[in-house]
């Protein structure tokens, strides 16, 4: 067994190998399952966003809660390798240039927008945080654009120094805000989930495009 099978065994755990079994291509699955039995954030019939969705398995399992009358769009840096329902799309973009440069997919606005992203890691907890907070914000922002009345946040966040005010920006925006780290989330982890209930506002107009005109999701 090579270095890098090693390391990937290494963090194999049960969740690993039910992912597997069932046919997810990771174990979060399991975080956003464990957040929907919590918070109940995913219902039949509802359109969802999922931002940073690589390999796909939060994709998936939206698509399946929403059922075939729901519409689930994921968003990520890179393409993922896996065959979705008739009802799920994936598209390849950048979450900052979202609002810019928006997409067909997002001509409607959203019940839920979820995001699982995280930074590439450098080892210090400090940088990784601050990285964490920006893509975080940008998610936040992007629910600002994308988000129904009455939707629902879910957003992953490294523990840090601006957590606090992460968080504050959630509770200003939704009626409700719940911090909740899902059973799954392995015990060395610093990430933890901020979840938005009962967003207060309507979608904000989008930034003029290059012709100076505007439009929002209706």
């Amino acid at each position: 067994m090579d270095a890098k099978a090693r390391k990937k065994n290494r963090w194999a755990d049960h969740y690993t190998r039910k992912a597997r079994k069932e046919n997810y291509p990771a174990r979060s699955v399991y975080k956003l399952q464990q957040i929907q039995k919590r918070f109940h954030v995913l219902k039949k019939n509802q359109r969802v966003l999922d931002l940073g969705c690589a390999p796909g398995s939060w994709l998936l399992y939206a698509a399946e809660t929403t059922g075939p009358g729901g519409r689930v769009v994921g968003v990520d840096l890179k393409a993922i390798g896996i065959r979705l329902p008739s009802h799920a799309q994936m598209i390849v973009g950048d979450v900052f240039d979202l609002a810019k440069q928006p997409p067909a997919a997002l001509a409607q606005p959203f019940h839920v927008v979820l995001s699982d992203m995280a930074p590439a890691t450098t080892g210090r907890k400090d940088v990784d945080a601050a990285r964490s907070f920006n893509l975080c914000q940008a998610a936040l922002d992007t629910a600002e654009y994308f988000l129904t009345p009455s939707g629902s946040f879910v957003c992953k966040i490294f523990q840090g120094e601006d957590f606090k005010q992460f968080t504050d920006a959630v509770k200003a925006r939704f009626k409700t805000c719940k911090i909740f780290k899902p059973e799954s989330t392995r015990k060395a982890s610093k990430e933890i989930y901020i979840i938005g209930l009962g967003n207060r506002h309507r979608p904000k107009p989008l930034p003029p495009d290059e012709a100076g005109e505007t439009w929002s999701p209706i």
